[in-house]
């Protein structure tokens, strides 16, 4: 009588699925409750910044965020910025926005910007091969015509250059390889260039080999004198600045830990220290070359042949861009406009700035943490809805992460299910332990491949450093692990425990039970 109640039971939950139904169902509301765009359309700026500023403490809040800077751009003009949160948890130092950030890869666009000066100056052509301006380092040897790596592909992310090693990161102070010894190592043509875009680190950084030769200067100075400080940008540098070392936030990485201030070898591809206020005057020289007072360091024919697609993107970039132009991704908005960004990620820093070149609205968002895709993909599909140009496709990552949870709900809700017809069947004698192939039937072996899947992919998670999923659901990544970890048990207790065939071994019927 004990076991047919516990039956009965197990069978009636099992069948309806109520109970883990709802639970599931009220979890996935609860992350996906902060999707609805805050503000309205064309509301005035200080009511939807009082709404923003609920909507940023709250995202940063749900993905453990410590701080954020952010900045408005409105009619070619900063309009707003404010900081949120910390910039060392430990001191309980708050953010500012004065703080100075690892900018990450927004450092393509303005390296893009130094390259360009160049071609204005007749110095270099795009359509050369950069081989014929590098004196003492050379391309390495490669199946593909070395001819064929030009500026324009350089500058495109289609130069055949692949993205190189990440996490290579050196205390300010430390000894670090040369720009030369790097390019030795990481420069390798592994596809035909021109063929397809590859985003690459390397390749921009190429680029700082070629500056520097061609006008024998350190990169950071000509930078520094040729594109930062004409634009304004005095709270930036692509070298580090010991005096600014109070201002620079403590980063902080997908586990929360913090990451002390670190550079790297190379400069062009991810080297830029800035202020949101600095990133947002960057981006309104982009909107407005030597227009509302802007200084004129690029002519208005250049900006717009950075900001005209070269390349198709696909994969994840198609995802959240449609190409890539000059050190700049590119999407055509629903209603026709375009929308140029870029952003970058590091060890402990995520950055993004937004523009529409044709309205002059845009918008910079800096974080101190590799947590805040989302936090980004939020703020943005706020600001595009209240700016009326609908959703922007990066802001695309708030629905990937609510498919992520659904996905994830679901392994949970398989995994019961099955772990529960397990135990119905061991209790009831129906299934029985068994380490032998025998009983043998095609459903133990479609269980036993599953499980070594699902372990091969457990197993080569756990062995990695860094998970690009873990950027885009750092709530929910290590869920999913959970989740994953819990089916394999249950298709291993499957298989142990086989349903018990006394007189036919080799049926190929499916019972859970």
């Amino acid at each position: 009588m004990k076991w047919n109640g516990l039956n009965s039971l197990m069978k009636k939950r099992t069948r309806t699925g109520v109970y883990p139904l709802l639970v599931f169902s009220i979890i996935l509301l609860v992350f996906l409750g902060c999707s609805n765009p805050v503000g309205e359309q064309g509301e005035p700026l200080d009511t939807f910044t009082g709404k923003l500023d609920k909507r940023i403490t709250s995202v940063m809040d749900t993905y453990n965020i410590p701080g954020t800077s952010i900045a408005l751009i409105k009619d070619r003009n900063l309009v707003w910025s404010n900081a949120y949160g910390y910039a060392d948890i430990k001191q309980n130092k708050k953010m500012s926005t004065n703080a100075i950030y690892r900018a990450e890869s927004i450092s393509k666009s303005v390296t893009t910007w130094g390259v360009m000066k160049l071609v204005e100056r007749g110095l270099i052509s795009l359509d050369d091969p950069v081989r014929q301006y590098l004196n003492n380092w050379s391309l390495p040897e490669s199946e593909y015509n070395l001819n064929d790596v030009t500026i324009r592909r350089l500058l495109s992310n289609s130069a055949g250059i692949p993205l190189g090693t990440l996490g290579e990161e050196y205390s300010p102070s430390s000894e670090k390889p040369s720009l030369k010894q790097y390019l030795s190592k990481e420069v390798l043509i592994t596809y035909e260039p021109g063929s397809n875009f590859e985003y690459s680190n390397p390749g921009f950084n190429l680029l700082e080999l070629l500056v520097e030769e061609v006008t024998s200067r350190d990169f950071n100075d000509y930078m520094m004198d040729e594109v930062l400080l004409p634009l304004g940008m005095h709270n930036s540098s692509f070298d580090w600045d010991e005096d600014w070392s109070s201002r620079v936030p403590v980063g902080y990485d997908l586990q929360g830990n913090s990451v002390p201030p670190y550079v790297y070898s190379c400069k062009a591809s991810g080297g830029l220290f800035s202020t949101v206020e600095d990133i947002a005057r960057f981006a309104i020289a982009e909107i407005a070359p030597g227009n509302n007072g802007q200084p004129n360091v690029l002519n208005g024919e250049s900006i717009q042949t950075m900001q005209k697609t070269q390349i198709n993107v696909s994969g994840f970039f198609g995802f959240v861009a449609d190409s890539y132009g000059f050190g700049h991704f590119i999407e055509t908005l629903p209603e026709g406009k375009k929308a140029v960004w870029h952003g970058g990620q590091g060890h402990g820093w995520m950055t993004h700035f937004h523009i529409i070149p044709e309205t002059g609205d845009g918008i910079v968002i800096l974080t101190n943490s590799q947590r805040s895709w989302p936090l980004i993909a939020h703020v943005l599909n706020d600001w595009s809805r209240w700016a009326g140009y609908g959703t922007v496709k990066f802001s695309r990552i708030t629905s990937l992460v609510g498919v992520l949870w659904v996905i994830t709900g679901i392994i949970f809700l398989v995994g019961l299910y099955l772990g529960g017809t397990i135990v119905h069947g061991v209790l009831t004698g129906r299934r029985r332990w068994s380490i032998t192939p025998y009983p043998y039937s095609k459903n133990r072996i479609i269980e036993f491949i599953f499980w070594a899947a699902l372990s091969s992919v457990l197993l080569w998670s756990v062995s990695q450093e860094y998970l690009f999923i873990s950027s885009i659901f750092p709530v929910g990544a290590s869920w999913l692990g959970w989740g994953i970890l819990l089916l394999s048990f249950v298709l291993l207790y499957s298989i142990i425990f086989p349903r018990y065939q006394p007189t036919n071994y080799s049926t190929s019927t499916f019972d859970p039970s």
